[in-house]
């Protein structure tokens, strides 16, 4: 996408709303957005970066935002913002969403573990962590986020439209095709 797409009123809509629902859903869901253990359900949207790469503008944002009303605001502003533009900024070049959801649980299971021992000591280890940081960030991601996008994308070519998207929908099958 061009310099200029990107500054259009459309699309600056389109990326400030992302943002806010971002921000909005981790603020409302405090207890599950972050604690060691975290289901922090807003980053499902992270795989929109999957379809069009400048909504990684928008959750590096929503993500800073959200992380303002953390209770390690500075040190999440920082490292939290830091893992969310590590696993959003590759996201449109890989092919499978699958495989592309991974890069938020590897960036989170790795940042936030690091950020959390910094803060709070080797209470507890920093391996548990780093497997219940990224367990968290599989399960919203992997499993309900891809399985979500899949139901959606998959009977819905407006809904593709309507969010931009510039990458072909993968999740269509050659039997849904011919149909």
């Amino acid at each position: 996408m061009s310099r200029n797409k990107i500054f259009e009123t459309k699309n600056l809509v389109r990326l400030a709303l992302v943002a806010a629902v971002y921000a909005a859903l981790t603020v409302a869901l405090p207890g599950l957005s972050f604690p060691a253990v975290q289901f922090r359900f807003s980053e499902i949207l992270v795989l929109l970066c999957f379809y069009r790469k400048d909504y990684s503008i928008a959750l590096i944002l929503g993500c800073f935002i959200a992380n303002c009303f953390s209770p390690m605001a500075l040190m999440d502003m920082i490292f939290g913002t830091l893992a969310t533009a590590i696993a959003v900024i590759p996201m449109f070049y890989i092919r499978n969403i699958w495989v592309a959801s991974l890069t938020s649980v590897v960036s989170n299971g790795i940042i936030i573990p690091i950020e959390l021992y910094i803060c709070y000591g080797n209470e507890p280890p920093v391996w548990f962590n780093m497997i219940t940081v990224a367990a968290g960030e599989f399960v919203v991601v992997t499993i309900i986020g891809c399985v979500l996008f899949k139901l959606v994308f998959e009977r819905s070519s407006k809904l593709m439209e309507i969010i931009g998207a510039n990458k072909p929908n993968y999740f269509k099958t050659k039997k849904a095709e011919q149909i």
